[in-house]
């Protein structure tokens, strides 16, 4: 089993138990940052978010099915009191335990059900290439995404893309996808960029990322647009558990030349992943 299976697997087999991040990436074999960002590649959804959607769900369940008290589903759905169960219930479904207790029914409910991964999401993979990057600085426009949120990333490019061009200390002809400040349930800073000789004298609005000298592997994909999330899954669900790399710490980012062309979506572009030296 790949990563995202294993967690699937260990999340599904201890629902009802107080598991914690380090616990899911454990039973992966991978570290808490490359079960996040695999997970996300998979599903379309982090880790924790989808531990708390399944036991709310199962909560649900059981209120609609009768359960005496409320207070016990609580509980055994990992939360310390009643209140803080309604809070994060009422977040995932708009309504409230009791309400549900007193319908008797969960057909209103949007419930998460298991996750069953399909392995025809992976694609065959070109060996990467590895390169040591130089120091670069990349400037744009950014959003905070989570993987629930992150296919309104093509709209910050559509939003970007009057300025590529007439950015101050602009070089080259080439675009940056770049994510940084990942976290453990799966949020992370977005930018879509362009490679800039300084940060003076660019709009107040933009982002300012600097990307170090560091090892990278390069993966290119060459299919429509659209079907990156296959290549990105490949990469961290098939590639890299069995590559004997290890992620480090740094930026990864796409890389779209100049023969990536915008209005259709096809050209390809390249996936740069930082790994340990």
């Amino acid at each position: 089993m790949n990563p995202t299976e294993k967690a699937l697997w260990f999340v599904e087999s201890h629902l009802p138990d107080a598991v914690s991040l380090d616990d899911v990436a454990a039973s992966s074999g991978v570290s808490r940052f490359h079960v996040t960002r695999a997970f996300g590649a998979a599903t379309g959804r982090s880790v924790i978010g989808y531990m708390r959607a399944r036991r709310l769900s199962e909560a649900a369940r059981k209120l609609a099915g009768g359960a005496p008290d409320i207070l016990q589903v609580a509980l055994d759905a990992g939360y310390g009191s009643h209140e803080a169960f309604t809070r994060a219930f009422r977040d995932q479904f708009g309504t409230t335990p009791e309400l549900v207790h007193a319908a008797g029914s969960t057909h209103s409910l949007d419930l998460v059900e298991p996750i069953l991964m399909d392995s025809s999401l992976l694609t065959t993979l070109e060996p990467p290439r590895f390169e040591t990057s130089r120091p670069f600085l990349i400037a744009g426009l950014g959003e905070r995404y989570s993987c629930e949120t992150s296919a309104a990333i093509p709209m910050l490019w559509q939003r970007f893309g009057p300025y590529i061009g007439n950015i101050p200390g602009e070089i080259g002809d080439v675009a940056y996808g770049v994510c940084v400040n990942g976290d453990d349930t799966g949020n992370f800073d977005y930018i879509a960029g362009v490679e800039v000789s300084d940060f003076s004298d660019l709009p107040k609005d933009f982002y300012r990322v600097r990307v170090p000298a560091q090892k990278y592997a390069v993966f290119s994909h060459r299919e429509h647009i659209s079907t990156i999330r296959r290549t990105v899954n490949t990469i961290w669900n098939k590639w890299l558990p069995g590559s004997g790399h290890e992620i480090a710490d740094a930026p990864d980012f796409e890389r779209y030349g100049p023969e990536f062309d915008p209005r259709s979506g096809n050209g390809g572009l390249e996936i740069w992943v930082p790994v340990k030296g």
